[in-house]
């Protein structure tokens, strides 16, 4: 998910609807714009005038070619060929392919459209170590490096989901539909990023050309498709009239415009709405340069779809209704173009698509790999050779592949060998890889400690080796400073098992509370090695083993130096870790559970430390309950002051300042009920929440003397979620004692 475009995004992509509408003026005939695949248009034989059906692009505005296409069906007019631009081709390619537009409104009604612009898979379904980076960085900053330049993506989305969705509607599942080979001639437009040539796309795969047409710029990364850089057609023809008249000599046109007009002046206030506007107005002249071609026998629909942009997918079907109500009220124009009952029987068998059984798969070929292993896409597939393909399963499983990290998008293509059917997964490694830069931001603050930043910058460097090796560098500037490097080796092609070497130093803030009250407060500096193999559980998490080698010293800043009386020393010994995570969102899921579990030995200073802690999520209709379990012990010994667990802080006895009570046993209960008060707008997961948190902690041997000792009650009410900048939360907490505390915190741990 790349996150931090959504104010760039939904401002230039949903306020005037400008990228998905319009385009540039056509060339004039004489101009040559590029064509693939010209063929004669196919005319059915009755004496009747040749149509030619235009569907413009306007984003999810389009969804209204529905129920224009559901009024032609009615008054049974037939079509000699269409052509479509931006959403306008998507619905012209899987009409053409045989979806009915009444199947076409079920497949709108189940596709997800919020999760349709998110490239990444659910969080359960990206690789356990891609979760991780996701925790100390935002998912939307990371950006290239090559040749010591920064190479952003081509787009903000890849369009992983959108092309699978696309290949779903016009069943590529049974084989590659190609546009030569529909019966009804289909022509769809693009633009050539490099020179601004308008192509018409009239063979070749029905979705790649898609994709292609409605690949609007900055939005979605432009396409490389036969030697060419291909983005939205609205940008040259996004209602291309001109193209049927040549493709089938249409005698009658109907086009159907779903662009949307420009902003009003006091709507144009700031840098995004002014980029907006620009684009709007030049597409709008290059609209009514092309409408301006319509003969008086032509017909000319423009659905009323005020208060529709762009970017609400999610009316789809009231903005179909809107595009029936449009061509109803055309009906006595449109019926004047019908054809009795067997004509118009006759022109469906002539348009027909034969629906194809479900083919067995003879072979699994994945190519196209430059540096990733083949076997790393493949162990991911469930689709067996000899099998009949299950096109769910491998759209499930071409998405985990995609949650590895390394690919632009993860796409296939069934194609007929003779008597066999190979599969063929095309894994497309990123263009601005190998190499990235990311970025972490976090904004603390809290009534009884002040305000605290943190900005993290991370550079790593993947495939150094032909098993995967991985280097990550990682600088912290603000209340908390430091710097660690990591080396994580994978140590079979599969990367099941793995090598990981990690050094850290850090330096930050610790206080020191007595009775209430915030005696002293530390500096406290922390040099740590860890050395150790794992194993990849799949999906589930990750099993380490190895040593852990560490040092911490503790400076005072203000107050009483309480700790001088400890010796500092160095601790080292066996670690083992299990991290299971299958949570379905990072900060705030709704469902799922994860579990972490650690031992730590230590024979030079005599103790063992043993952590646990277990995390749940369960939907419940608008709400979430939500609960959290740990516990932290020295099973032998005692132990330091500087392993020792710690409660206080948001969600961890919110009423207590960050890190309060310490102890040598130490447990926590919580149960959050979260009411969703609000979801983020496309593109983007996660929802809003108000929410109330029962709490308990316990300090078995504490390390500090407080007012209450035993179990400690607390209740905390809150208010935010998951967003592009990572967790956002306002929240205030009481606990047993009179403890209180008020908390605001933005950004990832």
């Amino acid at each position: 998910m790349k996150p931090l475009w959504l104010a760039g995004l939904l401002a230039l992509f949903a306020l005037p609807d400008a990228l998905a509408s319009p385009s540039a003026e056509p060339p004039a005939p004489s101009s040559g714009a590029a064509r693939w695949g010209d063929t004669p248009a196919q005319v059915q034989g009755a004496p009747r005038p040749r149509i030619g059906l235009v569907l413009g692009g306007g984003g999810a505005r389009g969804a209204a070619h529905i129920g224009v296409l559901e009024v032609l069906e009615r008054l049974r007019v037939p079509v000699d060929c269409v052509a479509g631009t931006s959403m306008g081709a998507l619905v012209a390619g899987a009409w053409a392919s045989g979806l009915g537009p009444a199947r076409m409104r079920r497949e709108l009604a189940r596709a997800d459209w919020g999760d349709m612009f998110v490239d990444s898979p659910d969080y359960t379904e990206q690789s356990f170590r891609g979760r991780r980076l996701s925790q100390r960085f935002l998912p939307g900053t990371e950006v290239g490096i090559q040749d010591g330049s920064a190479v952003a993506a081509p787009g903000l989305v890849t369009g992983q989901k959108i092309k699978l969705f696309f290949n779903q509607l016009v069943g590529a599942d049974t084989g590659e539909r190609e546009l030569q080979q529909l019966p009804l001639p289909v022509s769809m437009i693009a633009t050539d990023i490099g020179n601004g040539e308008r192509v018409v796309l009239r063979d070749g795969s029905v979705t790649m050309a898609m994709r292609a047409s409605m690949s609007v710029p900055t939005l979605l990364a432009p396409l490389e498709y036969r030697g060419r850089r291909l983005v939205d057609g609205g940008l040259v023809d996004n209602v291309p009239i001109r193209e049927v008249r040549e493709r089938c000599g249409a005698d009658v046109v109907i086009a159907v415009n779903v662009g949307s007009p420009p902003l009003k002046p006091e709507q144009v206030t700031g840098l995004l709405s002014v980029t907006a506007q620009m684009v709007a107005l030049l597409t709008e002249q290059n609209v009514q340069a092309s409408l301006a071609t319509l003969k008086p026998g032509d017909i000319y629909i423009q659905p009323a779809l005020d208060g529709i942009t762009a970017a609400d997918f999610a009316r789809h079907a009231e903005t179909a209704d809107r595009g029936r109500a449009a061509a109803e009220a055309l009906a006595p124009r449109l019926a004047a173009l019908a054809v009795d009952e067997a004509a118009y029987a006759a022109w469906q068998r002539s348009v027909s698509v034969r629906d194809r059984d479900v083919p067995r798969v003879d072979e699994i070929r994945v190519g196209g790999l430059r540096r990733v292993q083949p076997e790393l896409v493949s162990r991911w597939l469930q689709q067996q050779a000899g099998a009949p393909l299950d096109a769910e399963q491998l759209r499930r499983d071409l998405l985990r592949a995609f949650g590895d990290g390394w690919y632009e998008y993860v796409d296939y293509a069934l194609v007929r060998e003779g008597q066999r059917n190979v599969l063929s997964i095309l894994p497309v490694e990123k263009s601005w890889g190998p190499d990235y830069l990311r970025l972490g931001l976090r904004l603390d603050s809290n009534l009884r400690q002040g305000s605290s930043y943190q900005l993290r910058a991370g550079y790593q460097r993947t495939w150094l080796n032909a098993f995967g090796g991985e280097l990550l560098l990682v600088g912290e500037l603000g209340s908390a400073t430091g710097a660690s490097v990591e080396w994580y080796q994978p140590v079979v092609r599969g990367q099941g098992l793995f090598a990981d070497a990690q050094a850290e130093y850090r330096r930050e803030r610790n206080d020191y509370w007595l009775r209430e009250q915030r005696i002293a407060e530390y500096r406290s500096a922390r040099t740590r090695l860890d050395l150790t193999l794992g194993v990849n559980l799949a999906l589930f998490g990750q099993l380490r083993a190895g040593w852990r080698e560490s040092k911490v010293t503790n400076a005072l800043e203000t107050g009483l130096d309480v700790l001088s009386v400890l010796p500092e020393r160095s601790t080292g010994g066996w670690l083992v870790v299990l991290d299971l995570d299958r949570r379905d969102q990072l900060y705030t899921p709704r469902s799922g559970w994860s579990a972490l579990a650690s031992w730590f030995n230590d024979d030079r200073n005599d103790y063992a430390k043993l952590s646990l802690e277990l995390r749940g999520a369960l939907p419940l209709a608008d709400w979430v309950l939500a609960g959290r379990a740990s516990w932290v012990d020295s099973p032998r010994g005692e132990l330091p002051f500087n392993e020792a667990a710690r409660l206080g802080g948001f969600l961890n006895l919110t009423g207590y300042a960050t890190g309060q009570l310490i102890g040598d046993r130490v447990a926590y209960l919580g149960l959050r009920g979260e009411r969703i008060i609000g979801r983020l707008p496309l593109g983007l997961r996660g929802d809003m929440r108000a929410g109330i948190a029962l709490e308990g902690g316990y300090v078995g041997r504490p390390y500090a003397l407080q007012k209450r000792d035993g179990w400690i009650g607390g209740l905390a009410l809150y208010l935010g979620g998951e967003t592009p900048l990572g967790p956002v939360f306002v929240g205030i907490g009481s606990a047993a004692g009179g403890a209180t505390n008020g908390y605001l915190f933005i950004g990832a741990p």
